[in-house]
């Protein structure tokens, strides 16, 4: 009690002097003289709680992506690269079948590009039916590739096949009412450096359906010229031409072509 009355006494001297004919005056003066003060909080402090805020209504979750990744999740991108990829795979297998073929070997898959129209069967696609659906193929003698087909039926359809794919070299010979033969000559200088300009005309086609994927997306996802998406399409568009170049210039040393 008596610390009280000291703490009274000592406000009562430091107070400023203010006339006693005014009581009211004087009881608001010492409350205010012992009101604390806080510091205001800073424009930078501010602008985190907003943020804060924010994050949890306003924010679209997209902005918390780094630019780098958010391409990647794009559909638009993924289906892109998916139908780029498609092409330079294709190539690839294609250029490998010549590459067989350049090194004198012989296997079935020299006629895997062979499709057959049936008239009651046009395939999926309407590019006909695959080879292998309709007969087996083997190798004779090392030399020679030997088709049977298991209907009668479809022989002759099966031989239009053959002529209509145009594989280099590719003659078939009727055999018997089931079979036709293909003999298979050993490949010269000329005819390596007929495969690797077969090879040169489908890689240029398939750059073409690459550019052509490139500019089909990006006009599908309606970007700005400016936005950054057309950058990343175009590395995409360069990353599987350059694979393309790159096989054909691998299959340049195999054949030893000028």
């Amino acid at each position: 009690m008596s610390l009280l009355r000291h703490s009274v006494a000592r406000l009562h001297v430091n107070a400023p002097r203010i006339p006693v004919t005014n009581p009211n005056r004087l009881a608001l003066n010492l409350f205010l003289s012992q009101v604390r003060h806080y510091a205001k909080k800073n424009k930078r402090d501010l602008d985190v709680e907003d943020v804060k805020g924010k994050s949890k209504q306003n924010i679209a979750t997209d902005t918390l992506v780094p630019g780098s990744q958010r391409i990647l999740a794009d559909p638009n991108y993924v289906q892109c690269e998916e139908k780029m990829k498609g092409a330079s795979e294709k190539f690839r297998k294609d250029v490998a079948a010549f590459e067989t073929r350049a090194s004198g070997r012989i296997t079935p898959a020299v006629l895997a590009p062979v499709r057959v129209m049936l008239p009651d069967n046009k395939g999926p696609d309407g590019k006909g039916v695959h080879l292998e659906e309709l007969a087996t193929v083997g190798v004779r003698d090392g030399t020679t590739l030997l088709v049977t087909a298991f209907e009668e039926r479809t022989l002759k359809y099966i031989e239009q096949g053959i002529y209509d794919a145009r594989i280099s070299g590719v003659i078939p010979q009727s055999s018997d009412s089931r079979t036709i033969k293909i003999p298979m000559a050993k490949p010269t200088v000329e005819t390596r450096q007929a495969f690797y300009a077969t090879a040169s005309k489908q890689a240029e086609e398939f750059r073409v359906q690459i550019r052509k994927h490139h500019q089909a997306f990006l006009k599908k996802g309606a970007y700005g010229k400016r936005a950054p998406e057309v950058t990343d399409f175009q590395k995409l568009a360069d990353k599987y031409i350059k694979t393309i170049d790159q096989t054909l210039a691998d299959f340049k040393k195999v054949t030893g072509a000028k």
